[in-house]
């Protein structure tokens, strides 16, 4: 089996015995990109659906790696301080 596959089994048991709450982090192993949400719902064919915090949209993926993470992470990845420039 994948390390991906197995992990994702893993989550999705920790989930079903924790309740589903908290805070994620979803990679897209295929693109490269990552997603931050507070809900992950699992479809009839084994893919998941959310709503990715950062950009409002709706998205679902096939075979993501999903990470447990805490709410200070959750909250600087999704609303980053703004920079502060050089006078």
């Amino acid at each position: 089996m994948k390390t991906t596959t197995i992990a994702f089994g893993i989550f999705w048991g920790m989930a079903g015995l924790l309740g589903c709450g908290g805070y994620y982090q979803v990679n897209d192993p295929a693109g490269d990109r990552l997603y931050y949400t507070t809900d992950i719902d699992r479809t009839k064919t084994g893919a998941i659906t959310f709503k990715d915090r950062k950009s409002g949209n709706k998205v679902s993926l096939q075979s993501p790696e999903v990470k447990q993470i805490s709410k200070e992470e959750f909250e600087a990845r999704v609303n980053p301080a703004p920079s502060a420039f050089p006078e």
